[in-house]
């Protein structure tokens, strides 16, 4: 893999499928979201689908051992040859270790945040009206965000890696500054 490999963070509601679609187009690279990947799964029906379904129902997070496969067998695809934009994984220190073992040569070019502060995330999550967006199970998953992806944001930080973005504000003014930080990088 060469060109754009960046991790997305914030939290769930922050706008995050929506500018990793619009940097998926500019930057010619997949938006891999694994919250995506888990509905179709659950959608479709299968066993490993309906259990997905009985955990993001519940707020809870999908075990690693699936989050692992899910996410190396995807960038393993040819598409991914290229970089890509992850989103929803990492989400644990343990996960990071894996998808640094995964990306090999090519490591993360960045780790931005999206920044976008709680009162708006659970606002825009309830109007979005998901069958999965219960405010129970969106306190939940914003819970276990704060307690175990947060730290994530310590680890890239430390290394060199984080880039905060403020994600307040319209979808064009948010791209720019998006784009703005991906472009820093790049230089």
């Amino acid at each position: 893999m060469s060109g754009v490999r960046l991790v997305i963070f914030g939290r769930q509601g922050a706008g995050k499928g929506t500018q990793c679609a619009r940097l998926s187009e500019r930057y010619g690279v997949p938006h891999v979201s694994t919250g995506d990947m888990l509905r179709a799964a659950a959608e479709a029906g299968t066993p490993f689908g309906l259990k997905a379904k009985e955990i993001m129902d519940a707020g809870d997070l999908v075990p690693d051992d699936v989050m692992f496969g899910l996410v190396e067998e995807r960038l393993a695809q040819p598409d991914a040859a290229a970089g890509v934009l992850l989103d929803g994984f990492p989400r644990t220190d343990e996960q990071a270790s894996v998808l640094d073992r995964i990306l090999g040569e090519h490591p993360l070019m960045a780790a931005i945040n999206l920044e976008v502060p709680e009162d708006i995330v659970i606002e825009r999550m309830l109007a979005r009206g998901r069958e999965d967006d219960t405010e129970e199970a969106i306190r939940r998953r914003l819970d276990l965000y704060l307690a175990q992806t947060a730290p994530l944001l310590e680890h890239y930080d430390s290394r060199g890696l984080l880039v905060e973005v403020d994600g307040v504000g319209t979808e064009e003014e948010v791209a720019q500054r998006l784009v703005a930080a991906v472009e820093a990088r790049r230089s």
